[in-house]
């Protein structure tokens, strides 16, 4: 369930259209169907009673969806509630209080929000957003795991913008919280 409120957090969102259950719905770019295949199966066991669909989109994406009642307390936002970062959502407690949680919730994260790329031939990682509460979080994790990290700041209208980088033993870190985004 952790690394399912990673990815929701991410590039997930709340809605209600049928004023009977909230829709989690998590967009996927189509080209990591390994990855989709993923997010579909974690939902599928964080609601094994619930249907769990892939809907297809024009530009060249899906989105995973899943409708449950409990999407709102799990997650801690409303789908009636406007946009996450007017919502200032942030990582459940009770994931921060267990290291395993907070990897596979990092995982989500990174998976969502986050890319590895090579500068200079080195391996780096961002992980971007306009939350700094969520930053702040993936900061702590990160650095409680024993790798350096850095958060660089944005300040452009209307939104800053926090940018999470590890620039040294990103290879080791990829290895340590399995992250992957085939």
């Amino acid at each position: 369930m952790a690394y399912v409120i990673g990815l929701a957090i991410g590039d997930g969102n709340l809605s209600n259209p049928n004023s009977r259950a909230v829709r989690l719905r998590i967009t996927c770019d189509n080209k990591y169907p390994k990855l989709t295949e993923v997010i579909f199966n974690s939902i599928k066991l964080a609601m094994p009673g619930n249907k769990v669909s892939i809907i297809k989109k024009k530009a060249n994406a899906c989105d995973i969806s899943c409708y449950s009642n409990k999407w709102e307390k799990l997650l801690g936002w409303q789908a009636k509630g406007g946009p996450k970062h007017k919502q200032n959502i942030s990582i459940p407690n009770w994931i921060k209080k267990n290291k395993n949680y907070s990897i596979n919730c990092l995982r989500g994260l990174l998976q969502t929000d986050g890319s590895i790329y090579k500068d200079r031939g080195y391996i780096m990682i961002n992980f971007v957003t306009i939350i700094p509460k969520l930053a702040n979080y993936v900061k702590y994790t990160i650095k409680k795991l024993g790798f350096d990290c850095q958060i660089y700041i944005c300040d452009k209208n209307p939104n800053t913008k926090y940018t999470v980088r590890i620039s040294k033993n990103a290879d080791n870190f990829i290895r340590r919280i399995k992250f992957t985004k085939e």
